[in-house]
């Protein structure tokens, strides 16, 4: 088969995704910006490496030629994605990443054609976002094939990531997206709450702009679609309060002072090891009728891996489909089984 390469090892998923990669059948090429942060890291792996910017068309063209497809895991994907795919379509290159950033997904179904015309797959979001979630809506669309209505929810993300952290505190001011008759709609940030039921245990859920909004629309063509997460009292009524002030967090010199203070780093090994993501969804119709599931699984930058992993080693096989794809669109609902710890009720 063919190699890989991993933009963006040296992050936190990047590298988690090249230890949890041995004894696959993927052939990983380590890359990234900082020669400091990506030789050690081959190194210790006994792994190639290459060293270069996205802003370096041409070093990032030849490089791209050596491989078959390019897993990219340097966020924020708003700023990075559209170089690496638009480099895809330069040298007929499969694309796969990592994002949950709703403006990545929707650039990327809107460049559906050109991946065709270049004999390509684009597959934004192949980790937690939007894999699992994705497989859930499937699951539930393909028991109520009327649905009209998509209601998701997950619980359980734990300590999140440097990479994380940054995007989600460059989108403070962006609010919240539902999905209304067919269009992403932007309302308030905590739009909605409500009580949901995973199973195990019921907890308060609040409307977040996931990726879903948009990627569980071109995989089961629902047109009303809202994702819920658990956060505890005290975040909702700070997602409240961005609402006045999340313009100012979003704002050049409060990123300059932001940034550059996240934590590195994620969870330990020992965390992801404990951790567990708990999923639940619904769906109904114009009649009334409803149907509802639930899955558990992984940790959720564990789940990420191993997705993004088992993707990859489809798309080397070519077992794939060209254009603009969702995980679920391509793979079908029981993708995330195939992981091992899922289960779904």
């Amino acid at each position: 088969m063919g190699k890989v390469l991993l933009y963006g090892a040296n992050g936190y998923t990047g590298e988690l995704i090249t230890r949890l990669s041995k004894g696959s059948s993927l052939e990983l090429i380590l890359a990234g910006r900082s020669e400091d942060k990506i030789k050690p890291l081959a190194e210790k792996h006994n792994l190639e490496y290459r060293v270069f910017s996205l802003a370096d068309s041409e070093r990032l063209d030849r490089v791209l030629k050596e491989v078959e497809l390019v897993l990219h895991c340097a966020g924020p994907f708003s700023l990075t994605s559209r170089q690496m795919v638009e480099a895809c379509f330069r040298t007929r290159k499969h694309y796969l990443d990592i994002t949950g950033e709703i403006a990545v997904f929707e650039t990327m179904a809107h460049l559906d054609q050109r991946a065709k015309d270049a004999g390509i797959m684009v597959m934004p979001g192949v980790g937690m976002d939007v894999v699992p979630s994705d497989c859930l809506a499937k699951h539930l669309s393909e028991n109520l094939p009327s649905a009209t209505n998509l209601t998701l929810a997950f619980y359980g993300l734990g300590r999140l990531s440097h990479g994380t952290q940054s995007t989600m505190m460059m989108n403070a001011g962006s609010g919240g997206a539902v999905r209304s008759n067919g269009r992403i709609t932007r309302v308030p940030a905590a739009f909605k709450t409500m009580e949901i039921d995973f199973g195990e245990q019921r907890k308060l859920g609040v409307t977040i702009p996931w990726g879903d909004v948009s990627t569980a629309f071109y995989t089961t063509g629902i047109p009303n679609i809202e994702v819920y997460t658990i956060v505890p009292a005290d975040t909702i009524r700070l997602m409240k309060f961005s609402r006045y002030l999340g313009w100012l967090i979003a704002s050049k010199p409060i990123q300059k002072f932001i940034q550059p203070r996240i934590p590195p780093g994620g969870p330990t090994d020992s965390e992801r090891e404990k951790g567990r993501v708990y999923m639940w969804g619904k769906v109904s119709d114009a009649e009334g009728n409803s149907y509802e599931a639930r899955q558990k699984g992984p940790e959720g930058y564990t789940l990420t891996a191993l997705t993004a992993i088992n993707i990859a080693e489809k798309v080397l096989k070519g077992h794939f489909k060209s254009g603009f794809q969702t995980p679920a669109g391509c793979y079908g609902a029981d993708l995330i089984l195939e992981i091992e710890g899922v289960t779904r009720w």
